[in-house]
């Protein structure tokens, strides 16, 4: 019913810019949470950014902050991941997830388990 299709990734050297996109269908997002999470080799899944769709708050986990940028498509319903200064330990599978009625729970958005519908990911491998 709600499908979640990542795409964008893919392999880049260190210091590039990747930018990864999030298509949202089935759903409206108007009192949603739009969140990015990414899971490397042995390590658990980790929060990367989050956008609120109706307040348009965006929180960053810091070791992503300054460098990637979240923003919004209202009239596609898409949600984008702007990567810049990549570095070898932001390789990872890169998710995005849809948290329903989530769009007001601000830093709580950082937990995975509050979202309810997930992407198959995207692959994004940055070589030194």
């Amino acid at each position: 019913q709600v499908h979640v299709v990542e795409s964008g990734g893919g392999s880049v050297q260190a210091g590039k810019s990747l930018s990864l996109s999030c298509a949202i269908s089935g759903h409206d997002l108007s009192s949603d949470g739009v969140g990015w999470f990414r899971q490397a080799p042995g390590k658990d899944r980790e929060f990367v950014a989050s956008i609120s769709w109706k307040y348009g708050s965006t929180y960053y986990a810091n070791s992503v902050k300054g460098r990637f940028t979240i923003s919004r498509d209202n009239d596609n319903f898409k949600v984008n991941l702007l990567m810049n200064n990549l570095e070898p330990e932001d390789t990872a599978v890169y998710y995005c997830a849809v948290d329903y009625l989530g769009a007001g729970r601000g830093r709580d958005s950082r937990f995975a388990s509050q979202y309810d519908y997930w992407g198959q990911g995207t692959q994004v491998t940055v070589s030194s």
